[in-house]
């Protein structure tokens, strides 16, 4: 569908809701602090909570385009549902009572319901932008990631000046909960599918078996593969190497925010320059220059205060 035809609401809907929902995504990471002071939690939970979530995407990710959900069923009430659900898991963190073992279930729930919210939310973009859609889905990614930082950023005005030092961690993580509730309701009212929306074709073994005899296929999947490595394992050290030079947690929560939701520039600037460079040509770049910091980064830790922080 070209761009001038789909309704101006729908994207702007879209990426707000892509936003809220995936605030999900890292709202424990935010709170770990909290959580190792008040439940005598040990530091090795960061890695077994973060790896659950993404264990869960994975599960769902699988599940979801298996059993064709997003297909099968309408889309955006998928995603509604999705966060809904996903709201409450991350909600009932607050009534865990610290358990690991508790918190490790829910957030594999999380994970496996961000399938029904991320890639769904794709693929409602993907529907209705059939023109156009490189940077329509840089500004959606570029959402995601910010949705990404955004409990950094609440946990850092929860302990911030202005009256907000009181605001408990538990009423961050609520807030993040009642945030990603309203993005899902919002999508799942107001964002129809267009009248001509195709669903997609059955997933086969001949299929999956494209992604090792098609070079570029591969590329591509590979690519992904290694970039969210290198994605995910940046965003669970930024605080730790901010707390080598920052000794308030307000001030590692919000630099945090700030250093994680810097990646909205990149995915809303490579999804304009797509038009004229052409997909593969930006994505190289853009990968070629996140490896070169990744190869960087050991030696930053001893650099300069003033060199680190840009």
């Amino acid at each position: 569908m070209q761009a001038g035809l789909v309704p101006r609401r729908i994207l702007p809907v879209i990426v707000l809701s892509q936003f809220a929902g995936t605030s999900l995504w890292f709202a424990v990471n935010a709170v770990m602090p909290d959580l190792q002071r008040a439940w005598g939690l040990p530091a090795s939970a960061v890695g077994a909570l973060t790896a659950a979530v993404m264990l869960g995407f994975v599960v769902g990710t699988l599940v979801f385009a298996l059993l064709m959900v997003a297909d099968r069923l309408a889309a955006p009430r998928v995603f509604m549902l999705c966060a809904l659900l996903g709201a409450l898991a991350n909600a009932s963190m607050v009534w865990a009572d610290g358990s690991l073992s508790v918190l490790l279930v829910l957030r594999f729930v999380v994970g496996f319901l961000l399938a029904g919210i991320y890639p769904v939310g794709m693929k409602i973009a993907a529907s209705w932008y059939r023109s156009g859609l490189g940077a329509a889905l840089g500004v959606l990614i570029g959402a995601l990631v910010l949705g990404t930082a955004l409990p950094y950023g609440l946990r850092a005005l929860a302990g911030g000046a202005g009256g907000l030092a009181a605001v408990s961690w538990q009423t961050v993580v609520l807030a993040v909960s009642v945030l990603a509730a309203l993005g899902g309701v919002v999508t799942g009212l107001m964002v129809p599918l267009p009248a001509q929306a195709t669903r997609s074709a059955p997933l086969s073994p001949r299929a999956l078996a494209s992604v090792w005899t098609d070079r570029r296929l591969r590329a591509s999947v590979f690519g992904y593969f290694g970039h969210m490595w290198e994605l995910y394992a940046f965003i669970v050290l930024v605080p730790l190497i901010l707390s080598t030079r920052l000794t308030s947690t307000t001030s590692v929560s919000g630099w945090a925010f700030w250093v994680i939701g810097a990646g909205l520039a990149g995915c809303v600037g490579g999804g304009l320059l797509v038009r004229r460079a052409g997909g593969a040509r930006v994505a190289q770049v853009q990968l070629a220059t996140s490896a070169a910091c990744g190869l960087v980064a050991p030696w930053m830790l001893l650099a300069a205060y003033w060199i680190r922080m840009s």
